[in-house]
């Protein structure tokens, strides 16, 4: 409560200074006003031709469809370079890139390791003898389109420039009779959105999944404004030509493109589309035709996801995530993968949740910045059928995501990206709106000023604290771990990684065929040291699978005083007040203490040739005759210097063999 009571102290100082600013803008108009009508001197305006104001109109729709998308292309392309260092920073958009490198290799899976503990990690299913990534198809296979190139982070730079694209032709059907001035100025303003831009600078799905979605919004209305032409509803015939079923066929293509990598984002733009398509065929039968080729073009790339599914997951409609998770990861109020109930309640703070940070990531304005949006939707008198179906689909997938557990937080509150386009086109409209209900005069003035002074603002203020902010997070994510190695001498090594005691307790978990859900719910509720001792009983007795998982499950009895280690350096570790701690457990903190690193962003190293390995203490011997040829390496970050450097530590064989032999941890 105190922190959204600070946001909005900080929103209502920054937007009182906007306000001010509009003040000052009405007095200055006013006072030209004054002087212009007590001026005697008349002179007679230069009036453009025709065919000058025919050349500026087309140039600036040549600007807007082409030259702005350029820029925005360097823009991202800039911004995924210097700000994000062209490297996935979040374990979906890693997952995502390896399993893009398995599609560009030919493959839809990769065997499973003989001892899969040692390279699990989450959000990559490795049961059934194949490994794959828990996300649909359609987003890995557009990064292998830039992993064929070695470019996979040029990927979303490139559809955020289509989207520019998309956008700059969507608002001539949306807005038909705005100028191109205000066409061109509406483009600029979602090409430089910083919730988009650096979204469109990223490796994440959102990014491609929107390119297809504004593909079928754009194909909607193309045949909204044609049905306008034809008078749809007075019996005119309708052309079933195969040029005209095109754009209900790219309708659904778009639509089924998204489906094949957001499919809950790709429901609620289809489901307004499809309602939209059967009113009109039961109104006009001729337009069954584009019905039917709205279905045709959602069956192509879904039938094909469908044979990955079956491939991959063993289930036409199964998918991995609840391979990895089971029913708990679909919608609905139950319990989530965690444990923890997801209610009506706690949905409604999602949402209440992703609103509030729309209104800070959106624009970074120093006034909340839904509000030019919220303000122009209240002074229009009538919406067009294409803003009636960008706003049912909006308002659906708010509906779905309501009914979704998991807070989708990266670069913002990352599971309304569809909105963008609405939202900048409504935040856009108000200047115009404003002027069109009050005229050119003090409210207009005051108005345009204050959005203007927001936007510098942002621009002076908001955003370089933004750039940093990204630039120096995810410092783990940005090593070239292959340079590092080939510095210290470790090419062609096995090198084991050390990472948190916690890590390596969920890899143990999953190694004993438990689901990630029951894993995830027991090291957040059983002390770390119980929860180990008992891995280790479990280990030595070959227990797995659901005989495992009822034998843990009584130790969940204390999760309600179970708290974050005081000890780790890893928090997320839990710990029992009162818990005996043994010499095994002991030694792990201490290892935790003396520095740990990341598993997953080393496994996307190609450079160096190394094994890379997550270290499991003595039952690293097993992979040391696995791989007898190759020198080893323990690779952990120092802790306690600036920075945290990481440090490559040459391991002894014999050594590793000896601590085994006695037992040592």
């Amino acid at each position: 409560m105190a922190q959204y009571i600070a946001q909005w102290i900080d929103w209502g100082t920054s937007s009182a200074i906007c306000a001010a600013v509009g003040v000052v803008a009405v007095i200055v108009w006013r006072a030209r006003e004054r002087d212009a009508l007590g001026s005697t001197h008349t002179s007679t305006p230069h009036l453009a031709t025709p065919h000058s104001s025919t050349l500026v109109r087309a140039r600036r729709r040549r600007l807007t469809e082409w030259g702005v998308p350029a820029a925005a292309l360097a823009l991202y392309i800039c911004i995924a370079r210097f700000v994000f260092a062209g490297r996935p920073l979040l374990i979906d958009e890693l997952v995502q890139v390896m399993q893009a490198r398995l599609y560009a290799a030919g493959q839809l899976f990769a065997p499973v390791e003989r001892y899969r503990e040692f390279f699990s990690v989450l959000h990559v299913v490795d049961t059934g003898g194949k490994v794959y990534s828990q996300f649909p198809p359609g987003g890995p296979a557009m990064l292998a389109l830039g992993e064929l190139f070695g470019a996979p982070w040029l990927v979303g730079p490139v559809c955020g420039a289509l989207c520019v694209a998309l956008f700059a032709r969507l608002i001539r059907y949306t807005d038909p009779t705005a100028s191109p001035r205000w066409q061109l100025a509406t483009t600029a303003l979602f090409a430089v959105t910083p919730f988009g831009a650096f979204m469109f600078a990223s490796h994440m799905n959102h990014v491609t999944a929107l390119l297809f979605l504004m593909v079928a919004t754009l194909a909607v209305a193309h045949l909204m404004a044609r049905d306008a032409d034809a008078g749809l509803g007075t019996g005119a015939p309708a052309d079933s030509t195969v040029r005209a079923l095109a754009p209900a066929f790219l309708c659904g293509l778009g639509l089924g493109a998204a489906a094949t990598i957001r499919p809950l984002d790709a429901f609620a733009f289809a489901l307004p589309a499809g309602l939209w398509f059967l009113w009109r065929a039961l109104k006009t039968p001729a337009r069954w035709a584009d019905a039917l080729a709205s279905a045709a073009g959602i069956a192509v790339p879904f039938a094909v996801m469908m044979w990955v599914n079956h491939r991959t997951t063993g289930s036409p409609l199964l998918f991995g995530y609840e391979v990895l998770w089971g029913a708990s990861h679909g919608l609905g109020f139950h319990a989530a993968p965690w444990g923890d109930a997801h209610t009506p309640a706690r949905g409604l703070a999602l949402i209440s949740l992703y609103v509030t940070r729309l209104q800070t990531y959106l624009f970074e304005s120093p006034f909340p910045a839904l509000l030019p949006a919220v303000a122009a939707l209240w002074f229009t008198r009538r919406c067009s059928a294409i803003d009636r179906y960008l706003l049912a689909s909006s308002v659906f997938l708010g509906a779905l995501y309501f009914a979704y557990w998991h807070d989708g937080f990266f670069l913002g509150p990352r599971f309304v990206f569809p909105w963008l386009p609405v939202l900048v086109l409504w935040s856009a409209r108000l200047p115009r709106l404003v002027r069109e209900r009050f005229g050119v005069g003090m409210v207009s003035v005051a108005t345009n000023a204050g959005l203007v002074s927001g936007f510098a603002m942002a621009v002076v203020f908001a955003l370089p604290v933004r750039v940093a902010q990204y630039r120096g997070g995810w410092s783990s994510m940005r090593d070239d771990y292959g340079a590092l190695a080939s510095a210290v001498g470790a090419r062609n090594a096995l090198v084991f990684v050390r990472e948190s005691w916690g890590a390596e307790l969920m890899a143990r978990l999953w190694a004993l065929d438990l689901s990630r859900s029951a894993a995830a719910a027991l090291y957040h509720d059983v002390d770390a040291c119980t929860l180990d001792r008992a891995i280790r009983v479990l280990e030595q007795s070959g227990t797995r699978g659901v005989v495992a998982e009822r034998v843990l499950a009584p130790l969940r009895a204390d999760s309600s005083v179970v708290t974050g280690s005081p000890f780790s350096p890893d928090s997320t570790e839990r710990f029992l007040r009162g818990a005996q701690y043994d010499a095994t457990c002991v030694a792990r903190l201490n290892e935790d203490r003396a520095g740990y690193a990341l598993l997953h962003p080393v496994l996307l190293d190609r450079r160096s040739g190394n094994v890379y390995a997550r270290d499991l203490g003595a039952r690293d011997t097993l992979l040391m005759a696995q791989y007898p040829e190759r020198s080893v390496y323990l690779m952990r970050r120092r802790l306690a210097e600036a920075g945290g450097a990481l440090e490559w530590l040459p391991m002894s064989r014999d050594s590793v063999m000896a601590h085994w032999r006695r037992g040592a941890p």
